[in-house]
């Protein structure tokens, strides 16, 4: 048996960060994962989407400034985006492996299991350790209907060598919104079965509203209020029966409808880790609250939103009191949040009804505003914002932006709430022009 003082399940960001802050310090630490190390975002998710998302882009622009100066047809040829994706994904399991051993973390490959409290077997090894920390990401959610199997992940569409003429997403939020986006501009038929009124149901819904022009446009078809129930192979394909005696022919089904986390293979019962509802029951220092030995992080946790930053900002904490004893908390405050459609929308602190739901006192601003500048050089027809702020203090208690720049300026609004700057301090400062985030001062 091999013994250490810190074992990390998982590969993604929690992991590495929370692996090399104790390996810094000075303790034995050990690393593993069933996958190809590097997490989700780095190999199934924010990173090679992004990357997906460039071309589409590129063919957005060059459409809206067709008579604008620009001539010619673009299209996307899905066989060199996806290599293009993959110059950044493939060399990540490789680079992160040696990132490991340079800091002196061994590494194991295998699905990990707990056999007691303190001890973890993989590769049929026994490793005991001083602290665990479950840091296994999230998984999609089953689905329970006939059929079923015909579904594919999201992993693995962002793997398809060739892109399917027919494609159904299952699902109306990040995922479905931001696949649809791209598959339409690279020339799919694209439906979204969705069982919320709306799609991106976590965004503000004037905005959301604002960005539909945009589905619209592209022709993809969002069915709300609809739960697919069966899928049945066909000899052409599929068939996708929802609701209300819905059904649409394809020949891709997206799974779409949400993740939870990745916990099932871990034999949490061995650990005496107590799970609620299907999540990690975990004290305010995410620690777990049947077993002081064990921490979790990022999407394994699910203590804050399913972010990238906020996965890093868990492990920062949980090594933390790993090293020093329980002296810190997260802390989600301005944590910004986008869905890389084209435009995207961006949102950050409480939205509309939130705020309501609160009894706060607010001013709110918010304006559909595709005749200003930034938009209009881009020959963009979706930009617009809604903004909060507190009578009394001025703080900004929430900012939401549909439109060019959004992922962006959305930050300087997250920086304002987590920094308690007010509305005044962004309408004084100076920003650089013209740029998206010069626009700021008018939305406060």
């Amino acid at each position: 048996m091999r013994t250490y003082d810190l074992v990390v399940i998982g590969s993604g960001t929690a992991a590495q960060v929370v692996s090399a802050r104790v390996r810094k310090a000075g303790r034995t630490v050990a690393v593993m994962d069933h996958r190809p190390f590097g997490g989700t975002c780095a190999l199934r998710g924010c990173d090679p989407k992004k990357m997906l998302v460039s071309g589409a882009e590129t063919i957005d622009a060059a459409h809206r400034m067709q008579g604008h100066g620009v001539t010619g047809e673009l299209r996307i040829s899905w066989p060199e985006l996806i290599a293009f994706k993959r110059t950044f994904t493939d060399p990540v399991p490789q680079k992160q492996e040696a990132h490991y051993a340079a800091q002196g973390i061994d590494a194991f490959h295998g699905i990990a299991r707990f056999t007691g409290p303190d001890a973890v077997s993989v590769e049929g090894q026994e490793l005991k350790a001083r602290h665990i920390v479950i840091a296994t990401g999230a998984r999609p959610v089953p689905l329970q209907f006939l059929g079923a199997e015909h579904i594919i992940t999201s992993d693995r569409f962002l793997k398809l060598e060739s892109l399917p003429a027919r494609i159904v997403l299952i699902g109306g939020g990040y995922i479905a919104a931001e696949f649809s986006h791209i598959a339409a501009r690279a020339g799919a038929q694209v439906t979204v079965f969705q069982r919320a009124d709306r799609m991106l149901p976590r965004f503000d819904p004037d905005l959301v509203g604002w960005l539909m022009v945009k589905f619209a446009e592209l022709g993809i078809d969002v069915r709300p209020r609809s739960t697919v129930n069966r899928i049945e192979q066909t000899a052409n394909g599929l068939l996708v029966h929802a609701d209300g005696q819905q059904s649409v022919a394809a020949d891709l089904v997206v799974h779409a409808a949400g993740r939870e986390p990745d916990l099932d293979a871990l034999d949490l019962t061995a650990a005496q880790v107590t799970v609620s509802k299907k999540r990690l029951e975990l004290n305010e220092y995410l620690q777990s609250v049947s077993n002081p030995l064990v921490y979790a992080a990022g999407d394994a946790a699910s203590m804050g939103p399913p972010l990238t930053p906020v996965s890093a900002h868990d492990g920062r904490v949980v090594a933390t009191n790993i090293l020093e004893g329980n002296s810190r908390k997260p802390d989600y405050r301005g944590v910004p949040s986008v869905a890389f459609t084209i435009p995207p929308i961006a949102s950050v602190g409480l939205t509309e009804s939130q705020a309501r739901a609160q009894g706060l006192k607010f001013k709110m601003k918010s304006e559909n505003t595709p005749n200003w500048y930034t938009a209009r050089r881009l020959a963009e027809r979706v930009y617009g914002y809604k903004t909060l702020v507190e009578e009394g203090t001025d703080r900004i208690l929430g900012a939401h932006i549909v439109g060019p720049h959004a992922d962006e300026v959305i930050n300087l609004f997250g920086l304002a709430i987590r920094h308690n700057l007010t509305a005044r301090d962004l309408q004084t400062s100076m920003l650089a022009y013209p740029t998206g985030a010069s626009d700021i001062g008018s939305m406060v």
